[in-house]
């Protein structure tokens, strides 16, 4: 047993390596940007200018379906029409950035929701005293909502990443060569799928502990400079 952990074991890490944390760092970078984009255009309310209210209006239409329709469908689905649905319109991408778009859009979906929910739980005297003291919308938000919501979304936050880590094996589905798929190969190969598995899972629960440290580090930082703050 010990000799096929040995000998699979360098050709596993190196796919999670190459593919597999990659994909979901660069997955999360850009679910989040346009989580961001989206919490924002479903929070801040329409100018009562009708030149700039309408054209609101309907970005906050296009985000609200966004959100229902990744929030709806599996995400399995969404990476299946997006490698082997497109090509029939004339969209072909290679595997790794179709996965990239899948699980970014599928993370932005979720994320966003988190993001708004952040910012709706920052409290309204907050913006009172801001406007107090003459700040404007826009600074009211980058300087005093939005440091607040960050770390209210923390928590939520580095939870999607780390389950988004454990989706990339989904990835595998569309050819990508990720640890999982490596391991269905070694499998393939000695016949052996409880020890192969089982492997492939102790190296994403390893990972995902590794996370879980950083989080609850990150979590005791952020709280340090509340507690500061309040007294």
């Amino acid at each position: 047993m010990w000799h096929i952990i040995i000998s699979s074991l360098p050709e596993m890490i190196g796919a999670m390596l190459q593919f597999t944390i990659p994909l979901a760092i660069i997955s999360f970078i850009f679910g989040l940007i346009l989580a961001v984009l989206t919490a924002l255009i479903k929070f801040i309310q329409p100018s009562e200018n009708k030149a700039l209210k309408y054209p609101w209006l309907v970005l906050r239409a296009i985000a609200n379906f966004y959100v229902w329709l990744f929030r709806s469908t599996p995400l399995l689905v969404q990476l299946f029409i997006i490698f082997f649905g497109l090509p029939s319109v004339g969209i072909q991408l290679p595997a790794f950035i179709a996965a990239v778009i899948g699980f970014s859009l599928n993370t932005g979906a979720y994320a966003s929701e988190t993001i708004r929910s952040a910012l709706l739980s920052v409290p309204q005297d907050q913006w009172d005293a801001a406007y107090t003291l003459n700040f404007t919308t826009r600074q009211t938000l980058m300087k005093i909502v939005l440091p607040q919501a960050v770390r209210i979304a923390l928590p939520p936050l580095s939870n999607s990443f780390i389950g988004l880590v454990k989706d990339t094996s989904l990835a595998s589905s569309i050819t990508i060569l990720e640890m999982f798929q490596v391991s269905q190969q070694i499998t393939a190969k000695n016949y052996q799928p409880l020890l192969m598995y089982t492997l492939a899972a102790a190296l994403y629960a390893i990972v995902c502990s590794l996370l879980s440290w950083l989080q609850h580090y990150l979590e005791r930082r952020t709280s340090k400079y509340v507690k500061g703050g309040q007294n």
